[in-house]
């Protein structure tokens, strides 16, 4: 007997937004290991996959608005949907601030961010993986939390040391890229959050 039943597509959906993070986020890592010169290409390719996200989210809500009985509290539908595009934005928004401020180099604390997203987005894809099995989803949700903790340390460590510097346009601007980082490892910890209640709801 199943946990969790699949009689509407809001699993595949939600498993494949979840995929679409874990290329984004692994693209923005990838780009900010290379330098700066990659970002032009990073930020084109994650355009293109923040648009292919907005279509599965767009899905998703009209599915949930025709659907009389769903297989998750449809509050939970709408929050997955909505937190997981929160991440895809951010993303976005994360790699044109880095292109368009032309940070170089770029700092070790930016590519530390980068990588604990990448592995927030790993743990999401897993778990969304494990949901649509109906297998356990709840040591993936906190790994989740725990990396989004780190990003806190390093976030907190980062602006610290940035606001001793004199160049205040470099301040701006990397606290800026800095706040989009730490708010995507938020975005993620959301995900994770509405997961566990999922679990609960369902147990």
């Amino acid at each position: 007997m199943r946990l969790l039943p699949r009689e509407e597509k809001f699993f595949d959906q939600f498993e494949a937004q979840a995929s679409l993070i874990l290329k984004a986020s692994s693209v923005l890592a990838e780009a900010c290991r290379k330098g700066p010169e990659a970002l032009p290409q990073a930020a084109m390719r994650i355009d293109e996959l923040e648009r292919q996200g907005d279509t599965i989210v767009r899905e998703i809500f009209t599915r949930l608005n025709q659907t009389f009985i769903t297989p998750l509290d449809p509050e939970d539908i709408h929050q997955l949907g909505s937190h997981l595009d929160d991440c895809l934005d951010l993303l976005e928004d994360t790699v044109h601030c880095l292109d368009a401020y032309e940070i170089a180099p770029i700092p070790p604390e930016v590519q530390e961010l980068c990588d604990l997203t990448e592995k927030c987005a790993t743990s999401l894809a897993a778990a969304f993986g494990a949901l649509s099995k109906d297998k356990p989803i709840i040591e993936f949700c906190r790994q989740v939390d725990a990396l989004e903790e780190q990003a806190d340390h390093v976030h907190r460590r980062a602006v610290a040391a940035l606001f001793k510097t004199t160049d205040a346009i470099r301040v701006m601007k990397l606290k800026e890229i800095l706040d989009l980082l730490e708010s995507t490892t938020d975005a993620c910890e959301d995900v994770a959050d509405v997961l566990q209640t999922v679990v609960v709801k369902n147990s």
